[in-house]
Parts: structure tokens; C-alpha cells; sequence
């Protein structure tokens, strides 16, 4: 029998003020609760534990994030309480169009992640990890998020998702996350940017800058993420482009993070890098058209994704 698979995601954990009401959310968690919900659902394997590497503060807000990535099947053992900080939010403004606006507050309880001996203890048992650029805005949540990324397997799939955040960024992070990542993935917006942090080239279309990622990184994949039309992988020998799938909108808070996560799970899987392509993309629709960015997986969701991504994979 197959060994459970073990994914981290490291990262702000934190509420996003909707107009209509707040949700939980920050990349790193979003990802993580879709990923334990893939993981929980499948019958045919491979199965595993999720781990939220972050902070919450010692305030009915952290016991709420604790509740619902529990209640999503998240491990929380590595979800610090901080007894000095609040927990994390962010004012959330949805445009015409339903995407997200945001303003991060700061000096909350995600910027203080520490490092402890059972986190490093976590590290080498790890078979992917996730970790992006806003994590990296405070000194003590950065050094954490290096020292993990450092300390894992050669093996270990690291997942760079770039998710830039104004003004919470720096081209430093960028290029640390390109040196250390086997896998990364970023939107048609943030190519430039990954592009300048690099000095990759002044031709900056997506496939470009990919393929001088590819040449200068140990990055095995970058995956360009184009909204409702569709993505584009890349790796040294193929190039995949998908058009998108087409999907009512909620709200596309959380989408990006939902394509990751199901990037990551098939690639768990070696499944071919078509099928890497139509389950990001079906997976990101689908999450486009539920409210928040970690929207509860019912069974009828999960065999309607899942068959279609079958019957893409015999076409």
C-alpha cells in the first residue's frame, strides 16, 4: 500500500472582509483546504495530509480559522496562536467583473510564524510544499518560510505560486522563490515582474520568460495562469496551452489557488502535463463560481471534475 502523501503550505492565514460578510483565506490556507479536500475525496489514491504552516492571534477569529480548516480536513498542528497579535485580515473590494481588490493589514499575527524544532522535524517527511512572495513581507515569517523550503528532500516538489500583493513584495523574494522552486506558477499580469526580478530577458512574453526560467532555475515546470482564458505549462520538452474553461463567475477570489492545488495533486499523481492542464483549469472554474477561496468539496462537485478530467484523458 502506497505511503500517505505529506503537502505544507506556508503562509498568511487570514479573513477577507467581503462586502457581503468575511471568509477565510490567504493563498497558502486556500490552497491547502482545497488540497485536503482532493486528498479526502479520493478513493483511488493517493491519499495524504495537509499541513498550514502560519500564525493566528489568540482572538475569536483564530479559534473560527482553526475550526474551518479543521472542519476541510487541514492539519493545524503547525498553525502557531500568537497571544500579541490579532489574527490577519484584509479588505476585500470585488470590481465590475467580480475580481479582488485588496488592502492587507499588517503587524498582525501571520508575520511572526516561528521557527520551531517539530516544523523542521516536518520538513524532510514533506512530498510537496507550497510558498509564495506576501509571506515574505515580514523579517520572522521569511526566515521560517527559507529555512522550511531549504530543509526538505531534494525530491520534494516546491511550488513557487508568485501571487503578487502591492506594495507587499520585493524582486529579492521573487528570485529566491525562482533559485529554490522545482515547480512555479504565476498570472499573465505578474510575467513581467518575474521577468525584471530575474533580468530573464526584454522579450517578456509568457513563454519566453518561461523557457529562460526553465534554463537558469532548477524549476521543472512554470505554469502562466491567462483567467478565464485558460493557462499555459511549460516544461524543457512540451508546451501545453489551454483555452480555459468557461464558468459562471461568484467571485474569482481563490481560483488561482484552487489551479495550484490541483496542478500540485496531479502532479503527485505523474499524470501527463494535458491532464495537469484540464484539471488546473476545471478546478479553477469551479472554484470561480463558489463564494470564497476555500469553498466546502461536495461528492457530487468532486465525481463531476473528476469524470470530466477521465474522459479528457481518453480524448
Amino acid at each position: 500500500m502506497q505511503k500517505p502523501l505529506r503537502v505544507a503550505a506556508i503562509g498568511e492565514l487570514l479573513w477577507d472582509l467581503l462586502p457581503d460578510g468575511p471568509q477565510l483565506g490567504g493563498a497558502p490556507a486556500n490552497f491547502a483546504a482545497i488540497l485536503a479536500q482532493m486528498f479526502s475525496c479520493d478513493a483511488a489514491g493517493p491519499v495524504g495530509e495537509v499541513f498550514l504552516v502560519s500564525s493566528v492571534g489568540n482572538d475569536p477569529l483564530g479559534i473560527q480559522a482553526r475550526q474551518q480548516l479543521i472542519a476541510r480536513g487541514v492539519c493545524p498542528d503547525f498553525i502557531a496562536v500568537d497571544s500579541t497579535r490579532p489574527t490577519g485580515t484584509v479588505e476585500v473590494l470585488l470590481d465590475a467583473n467580480h475580481g479582488p481588490r485588496y488592502r492587507i493589514h499588517k503587524n498582525v499575527a501571520w508575520d511572526y510564524v516561528p521557527e520551531t524544532p517539530p516544523l523542521f522535524a516536518l520538513a524532510p517527511t514533506l512530498d510537496a510544499i507550497c510558498f509564495g512572495t506576501l509571506a515574505q513581507r515580514s523579517t520572522m515569517t521569511r526566515a521560517t518560510l527559507r529555512s522550511l523550503v531549504a530543509a526538505t528532500r531534494a525530491e520534494c516538489l516546491r511550488v513557487f505560486d508568485v501571487n503578487l500583493r502591492d506594495p507587499d513584495w520585493t524582486e529579492e523574494a521573487i528570485a529566491w522563490g525562482c533559485a529554490h522552486a522545482t515547480m512555479l506558477k504565476m498570472n499573465q499580469e505578474e510575467v513581467a515582474h518575474v521577468a525584471r526580478a530575474v533580468s530573464a530577458t526584454k522579450e517578456q512574453t509568457p513563454l519566453r520568460v518561461a523557457h529562460v526560467l526553465l534554463d537558469r532555475f532548477p524549476i521543472q515546470m512554470v505554469a502562466v495562469t491567462r483567467g478565464p482564458h485558460g493557462s499555459l505549462l511549460v516544461t524543457r520538452e512540451a508546451i501545453h496551452d489551454h483555452p480555459g474553461i468557461a464558468a459562471h463567475v461568484s467571485d474569482s477570489i481563490g481560483a488561482g489557488d484552487c489551479f495550484t492545488a490541483a496542478l500540485t495533486y496531479h502532479s503527485l499523481r505523474h499524470r501527463s502535463l494535458p491532464i495537469l492542464a484540464e484539471a488546473a483549469n476545471r478546478w479553477g472554474a469551479w472554484a470561480a463560481s463558489q463564494r470564497g477561496g476555500m469553498p466546502f468539496l461536495d461528492a457530487a462537485s468532486r465525481t463531476y471534475l473528476e469524470t470530466a478530467i477521465e474522459q479528457a484523458s481518453r480524448s
